[in-house]
């Protein structure tokens, strides 16, 4: 089960590329929109409540959400900077430096197929089905 976390309404169309590669791999999520922000107290409900196994967290500008979702929980958490302003490394700044101690993997900016694969490789560590397929997806560019 993946979770997935959009800081903003206005970043649907990053997080349904995600959905729809998820979708193909038959892999159960659910899509929740939460600002580390505005929300923050909605967003603690969303991780406490989530049976999530991965959250990925899809932010612009400061992006401070994937940090805050790691900060409440052991799970991974993968963070999808979005272009926003300053092409976008403003927030992929933001998420790839981390304090040490609460990481946070991240993807290119936008990039959030490689974010939902990326989800797909860890849940296939305990599921041969999902490692074969995903096996099957990366074989297309050989």
């Amino acid at each position: 089960m993946i979770t997935i976390v959009l800081g903003s309404e206005s970043d649907r169309e990053i997080a349904n590329k995600a959905e729809k590669l998820l979708e193909e791999f038959d892999v159960e999520f659910e899509t929740q929109v939460a600002s580390a922000h505005r929300t923050p107290k909605k967003l603690k409900e969303i991780i406490d409540k989530s049976k999530a196994d991965v959250f990925i967290a899809i932010a612009g500008l400061s992006a401070a959400l994937p940090g805050v979702i790691a900060s409440h929980t052991l799970k991974p958490v993968i963070g999808v900077p979005v272009e926003a302003k300053l092409g976008g490394l403003d927030s992929l700044l933001s998420i790839v430096q981390m304090p040490k101690g609460v990481p946070v993997a991240t993807v290119g900016i936008g990039n959030s197929e490689n974010a939902a694969l990326l989800a797909i490789g860890i849940l296939a560590l305990k599921d041969d089905d999902l490692k074969e397929k995903l096996d099957a997806y990366r074989k297309k560019w050989d």
